[in-house]
């Protein structure tokens, strides 16, 4: 039986791989047979996470955190989790492939998705102008005309957030009305940068190598036309990858792994959870990674404590025992 495993091979799941490694607990990384790396390995240049200050490819920068964990002892596996029981003191985790692993414990660092429009040129251009994160990418529209698709917080915060680089924001909304709160709203309507187009949906994104605009469909007429960018950012909302753990842990309102304050603790004992599938609002590579920290901390702690009580169990045992024989 392994002391723990891993579910996530993003920031959380690797940075928690290091630690818990380093603690000699040998972790085993379920890192999925088609996302490994997690949503940085959808994303060009990251130039937000400390120590890079040149930046550095988002692939890179997870295949050097698997390295420096692998380095230290953890175990990865390119597979898929399609089932995981945590009641009582064993937790089994259960393969693709049909293997079943075993753990006292086990880190849950699954991320969450970004919600896509679902075209096809979304996807051939990830990385080439369409994008799902402005903190991340938003440096690299610098002067240049882009759009926002959404009308909510999220993308009201994404398009104030690019007016720092973009010389003008359009603002996507398949609606006449926004769903953001007011005092977003007024943030981005009171920008001269932002300009709103209502009552559109993106129909087909433009371009070969790289953006060069979409093509927008009325909600009103369903008439079309083109509009000019050099990137889109899709703000639609994001989904966090909870699938596995549905009825067996506690969720928030939010949709995310219920932990308990700033621990990794959740409603199970012996199950943490870290990264983008506990947090709603900051979802940023390092913050991921800080959380992959305080996981595996976590987790160390409750096995000592685990292997604490066993050896007083084991001494009251041999006490018992002696008494026993003394009769």
């Amino acid at each position: 039986m392994r002391q723990v495993i891993i579910i996530g091979s993003g920031p959380a799941g690797y940075t928690a791989a290091i630690y818990a490694a380093r603690a000699n607990l040998a972790p085993l990384v379920v890192a999925s047979s088609v996302e490994a790396g997690g949503e940085l390995m959808n994303t060009t240049e990251v130039e937000n996470f400390p120590g890079f200050p040149d930046g550095i490819q988002g692939p890179a920068l997870m295949e050097k955190m698997q390295a420096q964990a692998e380095k230290f002892g953890a175990e990865v596996l390119y597979d898929d989790v399609v089932e995981l029981s945590v009641e009582g003191p064993v937790k089994t985790v259960t393969l693709g492939s049909g293997a079943v692993h075993e753990a006292a414990a086990v880190i849950v660092a699954t991320g969450s998705a970004y919600r896509k429009i679902g075209l096809e040129g979304e996807e051939r251009l990830s990385g080439r102008g369409v994008s799902w994160c402005a903190t991340c990418d938003g440096f690299f529209f610098r002067d240049r005309v882009i759009a926002v698709v959404g009308g909510g917080d999220s993308a009201m915060e994404e398009a104030t957030f690019l007016t720092r680089f973009a010389s003008k924001v359009y603002v996507i909304h398949r609606r006449d009305t926004l769903k953001a709160s007011k005092i977003m709203q007024e943030r981005a309507m009171s920008n001269d940068k932002i300009e709103f187009v209502w009552n559109a949906e993106v129909a087909d994104i433009l371009g070969d190598e790289a953006v060069s605009g979409v093509l927008l469909r009325s909600t009103v007429d369903d008439s079309t036309r083109e509009l000019a960018l050099d990137g889109l950012f899709v703000a639609i909302g994001n989904d966090p990858r909870t699938h596995l753990v549905h009825g067996s842990l506690d969720l928030t309102a939010d949709g995310t792994i219920w932990v308990d304050g700033r621990s990794s603790r959740t409603s199970v004992a012996g199950v943490f959870a870290a990264g983008d599938v506990v947090d709603p609002t900051y979802r940023q590579a390092v913050t991921a990674a800080g959380s992959g920290t305080v996981a595996a901390l976590d987790a160390e702690h409750f096995l000592a404590a685990l292997e604490q009580a066993e050896e007083k169990a084991d001494l009251h045992a041999d006490e018992r025992d002696d008494d026993a024989a003394a009769a």
